[in-house]
Formats: structure tokens, C-alpha cells, sequence
């Protein structure tokens, strides 16, 4: 279940983020910084079946409280107001933002040891892989 996500990660490596953000509509100066900050992500869970979700960097720090298959109001790290909705199917967290008739999927997974992080949006997808720390 989601307890294995639970944590400390750091990123260890990203593909395609650039092109990434491009399609999701971050500008220039954001995504420079988002190409050079390497965040860690804190996975855990409250006694009150909220999962947190923590983004750290020099850069930005966000965070994400949220449960399985409730919409929720996000503002993510670049600006973006979205609904978003994260669901567990099969070993992933699959998180679901729309936001100005967009719509972007984020699916988390651990393989092998690692947590990796596949960005989709339109035909673009970027993957981070992150290590626990």
C-alpha cells in the first residue's frame, strides 16, 4: 500500500522535465530554477488517513495533504491553481491535476528500490528518479 512511500527521497535524476513544464505552461525563469534544484520529497501519514506529500528545496518548499480519491485545491510549486485527485492503482500514487482546461497525471512508483516520478501531459512525459535517503 501507500507505507512504502513513506520517507525520505532525494532527487537523483530527471528527463525531459524541461519539455515537460514547457507543455503544462511554466515559464522561462521558472523552469530554469526547476531544472538546477534537486528536492527532496517526505512521504507520511497522519492517524487522521491524511497522506502528506513535502517538496524541499533551496528553491521552493510545498507540501500536500490530501486522501485517496478526494479532490482537493492545489497550488503547486510553479504557481498553478488545479483540482487534484491522487489514487492508488496498482503499487502507484497517481496523482490527477486539471486546471484552465488542462490536465496533467503525475504517477509515482517504487521499483527496484527507487521512487520514480512519470510526468505526463499531451504526448510529453519526463521521469525523476528519486532515492531514499
Amino acid at each position: 500500500m501507500v507505507e512504502q512511500f513513506v520517507g525520505n527521497w532525494t532527487l537523483v535524476s530527471s528527463d525531459n522535465f524541461d519539455d515537460y513544464m514547457k507543455t503544462i505552461g511554466v515559464n522561462f525563469a521558472t523552469r530554469q530554477m526547476g531544472n538546477m534544484v534537486k528536492p527532496n520529497l517526505v512521504f507520511s501519514m497522519g492517524d487522521d488517513g491524511f497522506i502528506s506529500m513535502k517538496s524541499e528545496s533551496t528553491f521552493k518548499t510545498t507540501e500536500i495533504k490530501f486522501k485517496l480519491t478526494e479532490e482537493f485545491e492545489e497550488t503547486t510549486a510553479d504557481g498553478r491553481n488545479t483540482k487534484t485527485v491522487v489514487t492508488f492503482e496498482n503499487g502507484k500514487l497517481v496523482q490527477y491535476q486539471k486546471w484552465d482546461g488542462k490536465e496533467t497525471t503525475i504517477e509515482r512508483e517504487i521499483q527496484d528500490g527507487k521512487l520514480t516520478a512519470k510526468c505526463i501531459a499531451d504526448d510529453v512525459v519526463a521521469l525523476r528518479t528519486y532515492e531514499r535517503v
